[in-house]
């Protein structure tokens, strides 16, 4: 059970901080639900609902500072680019979804390493290729950033060194 006061990383809503635990009626049903604040965006509010595994499953702690130095000390090779769009989108998604750290970081990194592949040949990232590295990036900056008490800017360039 998670703690007002909190702070969680929730999927790819990020750091958030769980503001309160209450039940809301929907209908004639009563529901206990998580409510978390992403630290990147205060307006905004998100309920969890308890009962839903797969939504609580998305939720986990934020890595420690010995994880987040190890992760970004050991860090994870890229691997090899995804020819076919759709199967790139669904694997990508996964990733995000996921938010395991190591993956992001990875996804970042091969990401960051197509872009610089493509512009050697004059060409663009494409632009869903282009949000899934954004919002990859928020992701581990956000959380490792607070782990480790750097900025943002510092997390990617360590990640992409």
């Amino acid at each position: 059970m998670l703690c007002k006061g909190q702070v969680v990383l929730y999927g790819a809503n990020g750091v958030c901080t769980v503001d309160d635990v209450t039940e809301k009626r929907v209908g004639k049903t009563k529901m206990e639900y998580y409510v978390l604040h992403p630290v990147c965006n205060q307006t905004a509010t998100l309920f969890v609902p308890i009962a839903n595994r797969a939504l609580v499953s998305k939720i986990r702690g934020i890595v420690t500072k010995e994880e987040a130095a190890h992760i970004l000390n050991e860090l994870p090779e890229c691997f090899d680019w995804i020819e076919s769009k759709p199967e790139r989108t669904e694997t990508f998604r996964e990733i995000i979804s996921s938010g395991d750290c190591m993956a992001l970081v990875a996804l970042v990194r091969t990401i960051r390493a197509h872009e610089q592949r493509q512009l050697a040949e004059g060409k663009r990232l494409h632009l869903s290729d282009e949000r899934f590295l954004k919002e990859a990036q928020k992701m581990v900056c956000e959380e490792f950033s607070l782990a480790l008490d750097i900025d943002h800017d510092e997390v990617i360039s360590r990640i992409v060194q």
